[in-house]
């Protein structure tokens, strides 16, 4: 039977259809195999990749440390997730073998005992006796391979510190292989600080280049850097090598070095002064207040700082797992603590004592016995520790030699804003303008109808809350004790007195000048001859000028 032409294409359309059909069932069915397949074969390729991971490993049981060394080299180059666990493990003296088996493994010791597991995948493989394990033993230069393999293994994380910390880990031991790494990675590092320790390496390392160009680029690129590790490659040129030109621009590179080193320790002990002068103003600040308005000599007053010391500890008992809301709690608290105090002594005692300054001076101090032995009942003689919140821990690195503690830089800031406020509370406010015109002149302030026994006690409780905040900073530097407050009673007393009593700008000036000068003269005078020098100058110099730097202005000032 003929077919037509559109019966023909008709049938052929069919075939090639089902033709289609078969070839994709086909497919589909190789696809299958192949996964299935896979599926079975992967593991075996994991499980045969870990059995001769496994067998390398279990070759460290040799005593021989030269093959130790070429075999620890092959286990930083397999690209396996435990390699760096292996690797900062047998440096930690964590790996051993045992005995019967050679197979090496994690081990820790129990009493007599030591509890196995697979350096692999942490299965556990029983306990051993002491005698029937071994520790796998390193020499120095193995260890030192490990750091290498471990720094380079870091190199290449995503997070700039690891890699920054890798980088600088390799300055003290750089190999051939530390500095075609470090190469290679330069063109591809994007962070600046990684770049420029790379730079470093490779400095460092073409220092013992043969060519003297390389030799001299290095040198220029070494001028000035403040890593220690700098000085001591170039002091080594200076001394070693053979041409005239190198060690001369090695010698002027080392000279560039120190005066930077001289200029950034300078920088260092005018913040550490600064940071010293800080904690004098937020004990002297309140005494100021007090001294300047009221003209009392009040030696409680280092008591009201350890007060507020001691309730900033109280708060962090209170609040154990909010150490950093903490401190922001404890500075109302210690005001209000410190200052309640602070009216109670002025309103039971001193207001009895007014035109009596021996008398008060007397009694202040016995107030002070008193407060350290109710802190000493309550809390007892032994000092106590207050923590740190974890975003004042650790310091600012500048650079090599120049680190800016953090809680310390706070404290600097800190003292700047209390001292802001005590401006703005004295200037802006009708307290302060009372405490100003008594300060200024008493009589004509009472007859003016200001309170002055009411502006004696605010004064007065407004000094010793200042004081219990002072408190507060000094609880992040030092341990809290009963006789803290001593301690700065009198350096309190120099700062008033060399600024001017009464006022606050002259604490301020001088509180930062007697900090930074106590802190130049420290390292040849040591702390308490340095002390003792700073009192004979403001000695000397009230003598002088016995109103202070900066003078109170007023007729009350000028009668006293």
């Amino acid at each position: 039977m003929a077919l037509s032409n559109g019966g023909a294409i008709q049938l052929l359309k069919k075939s090639m259809n089902y033709n289609n059909f078969l070839s994709w069932q086909r497919f589909a069915s190789f696809i299958s195999l192949f996964i299935l397949i896979m599926g079975v074969v992967s593991p075996l390729q994991s499980f045969a990749k870990d059995e001769s991971f496994q067998e390398l490993l279990n070759q460290l049981s040799t005593k021989d440390f030269s093959e130790k060394f070429n075999i620890v080299e092959e286990i930083a180059l397999i690209n396996n997730s435990k390699t760096k666990l292996i690797l900062n493990s047998l440096l930690e003296g964590k790996i051993y073998s045992i005995k019967n088996t050679k197979k090496v493994v994690f081990a820790i010791k129990d009493k007599n005992k030591f509890i196995t597991t697979s350096l692999l995948n942490n299965e556990p493989l029983g306990t051993f006796s002491k005698s029937e394990v071994s520790k796998i033993k390193i020499n120095n230069k193995i260890r030192k391979k490990i750091k290498t393999s471990l720094a380079l293994l870091d190199l290449t994380h995503p997070e700039e510190s690891i890699r920054l910390a890798a980088v600088k880990s390799t300055y003290k031991s750089i190999s051939k292989e530390v500095f075609n790494t470090m190469q290679f990675l330069l063109k591809t590092e994007e962070s600046e600080d990684v770049k420029n320790s790379m730079i470093v390496v490779i400095s460092i390392y073409n220092l013992n280049s043969d060519n003297l160009s390389e030799r001299l680029k290095a040198i220029e690129s070494l001028e000035g850097n403040l890593e220690p590790v700098v000085k001591v490659q170039l002091k080594k040129l200076i001394d070693n090598d053979l041409d005239e030109g190198v060690r001369l621009k090695a010698q002027k590179a080392v000279e560039k070095i120190d005066s930077r080193i001289k200029m950034f320790k300078t920088v260092e002990t005018i913040f550490f002064g600064l940071s010293f002068g800080s904690v004098l103003i937020l004990a002297a600040i309140g005494l100021a207040i007090t001294f300047g308005v009221m003209g009392v000599i009040n030696m409680a007053h280092g008591e009201l700082i350890m007060l507020g010391a001691y309730t900033t500890y109280v708060i962090q008992l209170i609040m154990p797992n909010h150490i950093g809301m903490s401190i922001f709690a404890a500075i109302p608290a210690a005001f209000i603590v410190s200052g309640i105090v602070g009216i109670a002594i002025e309103r039971g005692i001193i207001r009895h004592l007014y035109g009596r300054p021996l008398e008060t001076l007397l009694a202040t101090f016995g107030v002070s016995l008193v407060l350290q032995q109710i802190v000493r009942t309550i809390f007892s003689p032994l000092n106590r520790s207050v923590a740190t919140p974890e975003w004042m821990s650790g310091a600012l690195e500048i650079n090599g030699i120049l680190s800016l503690t953090w809680n310390r830089l706070y404290i600097v800031v800190f003292c700047l804003i209390v001292f802001a406020g005590l401006i703005i509370v004295l200037k802006k406010t009708s307290l302060g303008l009372q405490v100003r015109a008594v300060s200024q002149d008493r009589s004509m302030a009472c007859a003016m109808g200001v309170r002055s026994n009411w502006v004696d006690a605010m004064t007065f409780g407004l000094g010793s809350g200042v004081a219990g905040i002072a408190g507060v900073a000094l609880s992040q530097l030092t341990n809290v004790g009963p006789n803290l407050g001593q301690a700065y009673i009198i350096d309190s007393f120099m700062v008033v007195v060399f600024g001017g009593v009464g006022n606050l700008w002259g604490t301020l000036i001088s509180g930062f000048s007697l900090g930074v000068i106590n802190k130049f003269m420290e390292p040849w005078a040591g702390a308490v001859l340095a002390k003792v020098l700073i009192l004979i100058f403001i000695i000397l110099f009230i003598q002088k000028r016995p109103r202070g730097l900066f003078p109170q202005k007023g007729r009350s000032a000028e009668v006293n």
